[in-house]
């Protein structure tokens, strides 16, 4: 493993900053760059599938269903994709994967602008299972550079765990919005051709990146599958449920905007203040020392996200757009510190040369939630309107809160001994 050496904490009685030492190896900024490339798309598929079907077939139902397909098809396809990188390598793998999955989204775009038969949607959103996982491919670099059992590389990796939830705030946050807008201001498959575009430039800028790519760990690999972990398992039920509140926010926001005859792009703009909260909540959290006590840490932080989702369901009631987003604003800063702490784990617990399986497992597990999350949110918004589908997501999160204070003595006893990247 190659590992890179920190410089000392503190310099003239002054702490460096920890982004300055994450970024310091060579190669780093370069393979950030091609990661998040290809991790704005994530925030742009859905939404963009949404605006498309839902404006084409009037129907957010249909529209919930056709993206929940695709999600559940790409937690089952998924991890055998990251099976394949962990043994062949990223870049072996990812770009004949992202290839699959742009084509997939392409052939949706011709389904719905042809007005094809409603399964036709399932089936072409169903091919974009083998997105691959390039966030679970960016973190696996963090601990490849900083795999050593010390002081200073726990901090480093902490704070890259913070920084890349933070990122993926940040691509939900501007993919959602950027999706709105450009299937609103050019044309309603504007936003699919985009994201398109930006997942295969990014995966095939981060796969040039061979400096700082894990090794393949071929036939070497750990035989035990990361799901014969007891701790593992229970955290994935809590990322299970996690999604959904996820998919079901997504889905009644975007309904909610639509609700009133507002812009197209009010939705998306909703969504990204939701995701803008989690960001700054991940950027200042890798700027503190690694915490202690993760079972417990979950449940607090997932207590937290239950409670302040209740808050955008009473502006919704209200009837204020400017309270609604203030809302939703709050929420967000509840779900960096919970992924963090509960994508920590995952990683410490998967076992070696299996990292990016493991945390695509996790990945599958909240698109798994997302999918549910978004037919239910779907289903809530056309039975009981728009704003008391806001019920959905504050449910979601009790309902994960429930499966972390069960799961947690179980937790607590598979991170006994914790391993590289499980701090």
């Amino acid at each position: 493993m190659r590992c890179w050496t920190t410089p000392r904490a503190r310099r003239e009685g002054g702490r460096v900053n920890p982004y300055a030492v994450l970024f310091a190896p060579r190669g780093a900024l370069a393979f950030t760059a091609g990661s998040l490339l290809a991790r704005l798309p994530a925030g742009m598929f859905t939404v963009s599938a949404v605006i498309m079907i839902a404006g084409q077939r009037h129907s957010y139902a249909l529209a919930g269903a056709v993206t929940a397909t695709g999600l559940a098809v790409t937690a089952l396809v998924a991890p055998g994709v990251a099976r394949l990188v962990d043994r062949h390598g990223q870049a072996r793998v990812a770009v004949p994967a992202a290839v699959s999955a742009v084509l997939g989204s392409l052939a949706l775009l011709l389904c719905v602008r042809h007005r094809a038969p409603d399964w036709t949607l399932f089936a072409a959103y169903a091919a974009t299972a083998a997105m691959p996982n390039t966030g679970g491919m960016s973190r696996a670099r963090w601990v490849f550079l900083f795999g050593e059992d010390t002081p200073e590389h726990r901090a480093a990796r902490h704070t890259a765990r913070s920084f890349e939830q933070a990122a993926d705030e940040l691509c939900f946050m501007l993919g959602p919005l950027l999706a709105a807008t450009l299937c609103s201001a050019l044309f309603p498959e504007a936003g699919t051709l985009t994201g398109a575009a930006l997942l295969l430039t990014g995966v095939l800028f981060l796969a040039r990146q061979r400096s700082t790519e894990p090794p393949p760990s071929g036939g070497t690999a750990a035989a035990r599958t990361p799901l014969r972990s007891p701790a593992l398992t229970a955290l994935l039920l809590v990322l299970l449920a996690t999604g959904g509140v996820f998919g079901a926010t997504e889905v009644v926001t975007l309904a909610h905007a639509d609700d009133g005859g507002r812009p197209a792009w009010t939705g998306g703009a909703l969504l990204a203040l939701q995701a803008g909260g989690s960001c700054a909540a991940g950027l200042l959290l890798g700027l503190l020392p690694p915490p202690r006590g993760a079972a417990r840490r979950l449940a607090l932080c997932l207590a937290a996200m239950a409670a302040l989702l209740t808050v955008p369901l009473v502006a919704a009631l209200s009837g204020s757009l400017p309270l609604l987003a203030g809302s939703l604003l709050l929420a967000g800063a509840a779900t960096a510190p919970t992924m963090v702490t509960a994508m920590g784990a995952v990683q410490g617990l998967s076992p070696a040369g299996r990292s990016n399986e493991g945390m695509t497992l996790a990945v599958t597990a909240l698109l798994g939630g997302i999918a549910a999350g978004s037919a239910l949110g779907g289903w809530a918004v056309e039975r009981l309107g728009p704003a008391l589908g806001y019920l959905v997501p504050p449910g979601a999160a009790l309902l994960a809160l429930l499966a972390a204070v069960v799961g947690g003595a179980v937790v607590r006893a598979g991170a006994g001994t914790p391993a590289p990247g499980y701090d």
